[in-house]
């Protein structure tokens, strides 16, 4: 398989004038507070048998983004970087998009809209003017935590923006402990489904309140293959963040459980052909046995 969405963050070294990068992150957060390296996600990629992976910006930072690409020409299992660029500032947008075009591997965008204080950040024209500028090159946008404040917002982009993939990172993070907001998640997460330019990740769902198993979480995967169907959803760990709820191990057990009960192409199609197409991969589906 192929692993769409994995997080790298080194807390020793990358500061960007004098203030700490990644600020969402802290003593609060336990294990998770410290530096996880390409070394260490190489290893553990390896121990699992994972053919490669995608690299996701966890700060709004051209230094993320360009820690990711330094990473990507170290390492073949880098398959693709979905990184930062300025979106409400068009001018910046366009001359990061120039810069990050020299690398091939960069294949995405994606901005913390759940950290931004703007409730309307999708729908800022600044920002979708830059959107403009990431379809233009044939790029995907990943929209991180959508639920509750911008899972609507990217229904809205996804229409008005045909031309534009738009990823739903984590399922758009569904409430599942709570009923009532979970007929809110599941009207606007069907809407987005039905347009044919979206695509949705089954990852980050180390839920609050809810065990990490395939019993509690098939609700959702039946929900998203209702929505999306096998040909648009993609498998990813939310490695490192998913540590907290489970070693890496055990967090893709509990993915490959939900997909058993596909048939094998559309197996195929979650673990790696959803991927490949989505950020244009330079890799080929490697059918199961």
């Amino acid at each position: 398989m192929i692993d769409a969405h994995l997080h790298l963050w080194n807390l020793d070294t990358f500061v960007t004038g004098g203030v700490r990068p990644y600020p969402w992150l802290g003593p609060q957060h336990g294990a998770l507070f410290r530096s996880f390296g390409e070394d260490e996600a190489g290893e553990v990629l390896a121990v699992a048998g994972i053919r490669g992976a995608v690299l996701v910006q966890a700060d709004d930072t051209v230094a993320d983004t360009e820690s990711m690409l330094a990473v990507a020409a170290r390492n073949p299992w880098v398959l693709g970087v979905v990184g930062w660029i300025q979106l409400d500032s068009p001018a910046e947008a366009a001359s990061q998009l120039d810069r990050f075009a020299a690398h091939s591997v960069f294949r995405g965008v994606r901005h913390l809209v759940h950290d931004d204080p703007r409730d309307n950040f999708l729908d800022l024209p600044e920002v979708r003017e830059s959107l403009a500028l990431v379809a233009a090159r044939g790029l995907a946008f990943d929209v991180p935590d959508a639920f509750p404040r911008h899972l609507g917002a990217a229904v809205r982009l996804a229409r008005d923006f045909p031309e534009l993939t738009v990823v739903l990172d984590h399922l758009g993070k569904p409430p599942l402990a709570d009923a009532a907001a979970m007929d809110v998640w599941r009207s606007d997460f069907r809407e987005l489904g039905r347009l044919p330019n979206t695509v949705a990740k089954v990852s980050g769902l180390h839920l609050p309140g809810i065990e990490y198993s395939a019993d509690s979480l098939r609700p959702l995967f039946d929900e998203a293959l209702e929505a999306f169907g096998p040909d648009r959803l993609m498998i990813g760990s939310d490695w490192p963040v998913s540590t907290l709820g489970a070693p890496y191990g055990r967090t893709l057990d509990v993915l490959l459980e939900l997909i058993s009960s596909l048939g094998v192409p559309e197996q195929d199609a979650v673990l790696e052909a959803t991927a490949i197409r989505t950020y244009g991969l330079p890799v080929t589906p490697i059918p199961q046995d």
